[in-house]
């Protein structure tokens, strides 16, 4: 790990920049970030942030038959509904589940896997205390399935994707702590159920099994809560980092912000017009 790191929690933020925080803005940090990280005109940072009933999907998600219905059903389930600029499928994100994003400079020397495995690693350190059975596989029948599903016993609780920008690296993690995994996971099955309806599609959509997922504390058998799993990353952070700072963004950040926040905003487009909403939540 590096020796320098800043810590960026956002966790508890309403808005930047007079920009609602939400997941749609989250990604926009996150490109900012990792741009400035890339120009190492900032430090490797750890960020930690989560929002309120959210299904953020992958760009092949929009590639639906029946996309419009299928977002119309998750929006009459509660969920605001987003398409992020990284890769990967649709995941539901709520209060009890809480997103981390590891970003790092060097992308030419850091390859997807060592990437991948950066975070792997960290979150092995972060619940050494609770678990040893962490494993990074594909879990058949989770929504978001990948090489990098972490899981407990085979059933899975987080994932791991990642968006390179010019020279820096954002590998995010979802970690789902606490909540009804199952419930979640059955809206992702509906929402795949109405979006591919009866068509055949050269794209493999994942068959959702809520089974095959779960939270954090129900593996672990431990009440353990979002605000504890916080500290346990900041804590390894600290076991890992030599100096950590606590910097907020940048005023270079801060304006790549708001130029890729507004690329967010034309990549949701579509999902705005279907729910009939402003295209600024």
């Amino acid at each position: 790990m590096y020796k320098q790191f800043r810590l960026v929690d956002h966790t508890n933020t309403k808005s930047i920049n007079k920009i609602p925080m939400t997941a749609l803005s989250s990604f926009a940090v996150d490109d900012a970030i990792a741009t400035a990280v890339g120009k190492y005109e900032s430090d490797a940072t750890l960020r930690l942030w989560s929002h309120p009933k959210t299904v953020v999907l992958g760009t092949p998600d929009t590639r639906l038959p029946f996309i419009k219905k299928g977002v119309q059903y998750l929006a009459q389930q509660g969920y605001h509904v987003i398409v992020r600029n990284s890769g990967g499928l649709a995941v539901a994100l709520d209060q009890g589940v809480l997103n981390m994003s590891l970003v790092l400079p060097n992308m030419k020397q850091l390859s997807i896997d060592a990437a991948y495995d950066k975070m792997y690693t960290f979150i092995r350190q972060m619940f050494q205390a609770y678990t040893k059975e962490i494993k990074a596989y594909e879990i058949i029948g989770s929504y978001c399935p990948g090489d990098y599903d972490l899981s407990i016993n085979g059933q899975k609780f987080a994932g791991i994707s990642q968006r390179r920008v010019r020279d820096g690296v954002a590998v995010q993690v979802y970690i789902d702590i606490t909540g009804n995994s199952f419930e979640r996971a059955r809206h992702i099955q509906k929402f795949y159920e109405i979006g591919k309806g009866s068509q055949s599609t050269s794209f493999n959509y994942p068959t959702v099994n809520p089974h095959v997922l779960s939270s954090l504390d129900k593996l672990i058998n431990e009440k353990i809560t979002f605000e504890k799993v916080k500290q346990l990353a900041i804590n390894t952070l600290k076991s890992t980092a030599k100096y950590i700072s606590k910097q907020s963004l940048t005023d270079k950040e801060l304006t790549i912000f708001s130029r890729r926040y507004e690329q967010m905003i034309k990549r949701n487009g579509n999902i705005a017009c279907w729910l009939n909403l402003s295209t600024h939540p």
